[in-house]
């Protein structure tokens, strides 16, 4: 799978603010914040790229975990087709790949920004994601609530994400980033509040890996 590719989609991923609009979508989004802690997931993650001289995009997709504790802890572990880890520890966001023994590291607070996982894992509620972003409530497909939103900024790398719910539960992301690249992660055996390890966070860099700070 293109590393390019996968980066670009992670990044669109590390976000998200909120202006109210009443509908289910929002209430579900409202729920999950208030009342989801800490959770985990399998997911599936596929990034497509904008087509190019009328030849049809080539989607990649790639599969792994996914945990998160509030406030502003979450960990991704990418399986396949490649290894990689991205690990937020509250103060650090590190990026692993298994493949490059590589590790690049950067203060979380710069790193996440907007984004999804900033939502899933750092909001307090939906009042505090009110800034940045206008959110708009879409028709349920899929079997879910929608809800869409779209930065205030035009200078992120963010066209639009839409958060899709079953119930109080996140099933799916869908994000637009600013280069027209689309990247759809669905949640699968979602729990919530579950007890986590205490190191669950804690990102140790690999003997030998090479460590980039940004």
């Amino acid at each position: 799978m293109n590393r390019t590719l996968r980066l670009l989609g992670l990044a669109s991923l590390l976000g998200l603010h909120a202006l109210g609009a009443s509908a289910a979508g929002l209430d579900s989004l409202e729920a999950f914040v208030k009342n989801a802690k800490s959770g985990r997931a399998d997911f599936t993650q596929t990034v497509t790229p904008p087509a190019k001289d009328g030849q049809p995009a080539r989607a990649k997709t790639s599969t792994g975990s996914f945990e998160f504790q509030r406030p502003g802890r979450f960990r991704f572990d990418y399986r396949k087709p490649f290894a990689q880890t991205i690990v937020a520890d509250g103060r650090t966001l590190s990026l692993y790949d298994a493949d490059l023994n590589q590790v690049t590291q950067r203060a979380q607070a710069q790193a996440l920004g907007s984004t999804p996982a900033a939502l899933i894992a750092a909001a307090a509620d939906v009042k505090a994601l009110q800034a940045d972003f206008t959110l708009d409530n879409q028709p349920e497909r899929d079997g879910l609530q929608w809800v869409r939103a779209t930065p205030k900024s035009k200078d992120g790398q963010l066209q639009n994400v839409q958060i899709g719910f079953k119930g109080d539960a996140l099933a799916a992301l869908e994000i637009l980033d600013a280069f027209g690249q689309r990247s759809v992660l669905k949640f699968d055996k979602v729990e919530l509040n579950p007890a986590l390890p205490a190191d669950a966070f804690q990102f140790k860099v690999p003997a030998g890996a090479d460590v980039i700070k940004q």
